[in-house]
Parts: structure tokens; C-alpha cells; sequence
């Protein structure tokens, strides 16, 4: 009997590549943030993308405030982000997605890698499911939304670790 999900906020990771030491400063303005949960029950992918949606973690603009009580999330308004806004990607796409991100202005320090090789490319690999943020239309943009140039957006579900990762991947 599957049940309605529930996700308890676990961590936060923050990759800031302006601290892995990189030659001029075109990389040094992205950052990967990853929030993990905990899902407590077993429940459907589609469940989990609105239990996600619903937590107060997801109420982010990722804007250097963190989580807080208004309604927008990213670069749009809460109430424009559903589950249908998510596609489902392929581990491999997902990884290309990524990668062609980090690697959009050339080579990453080592460190850097390594720690995107970790944190990033092995839960993408390892998730049961991923989801891709499709981005709402232009209308969906809140007031002060396009901070950034580029936003991606993935939520990754590994049942065998019975947690969800909210990923998202952009620059200031």
C-alpha cells in the first residue's frame, strides 16, 4: 500500500567553485546547493515531488537568504512550481546536464572535481528516479527572479537510502 510522503529536512551541501581556487573569476560565480531529506514512507515519485515542494526548505530563491516564509521558490512563485513542472531524465542525461554546466567556461581544479564527482555525479548515478525542473513560463517569474544567468534544477530520489536530494546548479 503505497502512502503519502513525508520528508524530513536532513543537511544542506554548498560547492562554491569561488573556493576552489580557479584562475580569474568567470568560475568562481556558481555554486551546486544539494538538500537532503529523509523520506519516511514509501510513496510514489509524484508524492515525493509535492511533499518536496511543500516543505519549507523548498521556499528558497537561492539569492543568499536561504529558506523563508514567502512564496516563491528559484526564480518563480511558489504557487506556479507542481509536480507536472518535472520531467524525468535519465541518469546519463542527468550527468550531462551537469557536466556541460561545470564545464561551460573550461577545466575544474581537481578538488573541485572530485568533490562534484562525489556529491553530485554518484547520487544522479545511484537515484532510483530524477527529476528535471522544467521552467516555468515567463509569467511564473516573481518580482525580483532572474538573479541567474543559468538554474537547473534536479530532485533525486534513491529509495534504497530512503532519501531526496533537491539539487540545483546555477551561478549569481
Amino acid at each position: 500500500m503505497e502512502t503519502t510522503a513525508e520528508l524530513v529536512h536532513l543537511e544542506r551541501t554548498l560547492l562554491d567553485f569561488g573556493d576552489f581556487g580557479f584562475e580569474g573569476q568567470r568560475h568562481a560565480f556558481r555554486w551546486v546547493d544539494i538538500k537532503r531529506f529523509a523520506l519516511a514512507a514509501e510513496a510514489r515519485d509524484r508524492d515525493v515531488l509535492a511533499a518536496l515542494i511543500a516543505h519549507p526548505q523548498f521556499r528558497d530563491t537561492y539569492d543568499g537568504a536561504g529558506p523563508l516564509d514567502r512564496p516563491r521558490h528559484g526564480q518563480w512563485w511558489l504557487e506556479r512550481i507542481t509536480p507536472d513542472a518535472y520531467t524525468s531524465v535519465s541518469a546519463p542525461a542527468a550527468v550531462d546536464l551537469v557536466e556541460a554546466w561545470t564545464l561551460q567556461h573550461g577545466p575544474v581544479p581537481p578538488a573541485l572535481r572530485a568533490r562534484l564527482e562525489r556529491e553530485v555525479h554518484a547520487p544522479l548515478l545511484r537515484a532510483d528516479a530524477r527529476y528535471l525542473l522544467v521552467h516555468p513560463p515567463e509569467d511564473a517569474r516573481h518580482d525580483y527572479g532572474p538573479v541567474h544567468t543559468d538554474f537547473h534544477e534536479l530532485v533525486l530520489i534513491d529509495r534504497a537510502a530512503a532519501v531526496v536530494s533537491l539539487l540545483v546548479a546555477a551561478d549569481d
